[in-house]
């Protein structure tokens, strides 16, 4: 008997599931602007501060990438924080 091969399908529904858990933990990464004071980038993340890129959009994705690059020069370190509820 073959194993069979995890399909596109599948990988999507899993990142999906991944991506879910990560926005239920209630957390995000939060990026605060060094120059302009309550702007900032945020990202969802589980407790420990991990955000799961592959999940991300690409442009989100993209976002998260270049505030970590910029930190010390345009962001402040992160800090995981609760997700604010609207």
């Amino acid at each position: 008997m073959a194993l069979a091969h995890p399909t596109a399908a599948t990988a999507a529904a899993q990142a999906a599931r991944e991506s879910a858990d990560t926005t239920e933990s209630g957390f995000e990464l939060r990026f605060e602007s060094l120059f302009n004071p309550g702007r900032g980038l945020s990202f969802p993340c589980d407790a420990g501060g991990r955000v799961e890129l592959d999940s991300l959009p690409d442009r989100l994705r993209h976002n998260y990438l270049y505030a970590r690059a910029v930190v010390g020069r345009e962001f402040a370190a992160p800090a995981v924080v609760r997700q604010r509820r609207h």
